[in-house]
Formats: C-alpha cells, structure tokens, sequence
C-alpha cells in the first residue's frame, strides 16, 4: 500500500512540473555565440535527488 501511495505522489509531482514547463511563454534571448542562451537545470534536481535515493535504496538492500 505504501508503495502504491509512492508511485502516485512521484506520478503528481511529475505531472505538476509538467504544468511549470508548458506555462514558459518566451525562450531566453542567446548571448552571442558560443551562448545559446538555453536553460541546462530543467529536471536536473530531480535526477539528481531521485539517484540519492536509488543509491542509498541499493546500499540498504546490501546490507539485508
């Protein structure tokens, strides 16, 4: 049940930035070149946190 519960608030949250992501009106102006001027972060944070979390999910595993 708790994983069920999980899986639906990581689904809710992927469904809300996608919200954020659709409701950017203008891409940012380049810099010049060499500077395309796009963002990198994007889903950035997320990877990295949900790859903490595989990563301490695997060490805990080991030890079991």
């Amino acid at each position: 049940m708790k994983s069920k519960f999980n899986i639906l608030m990581l689904g809710f949250c992927f469904m809300l930035n996608s919200f954020k992501a659709f409701a950017i009106s203008d891409p940012p102006v380049p810099m010049g070149p060499g500077h395309p001027g796009l963002p990198i972060g994007g889903l950035l944070p997320y990877l990295i946190i949900s790859g903490v979390f595989y990563g301490i999910y695997e060490l805990r595993k080991k030890r079991d």
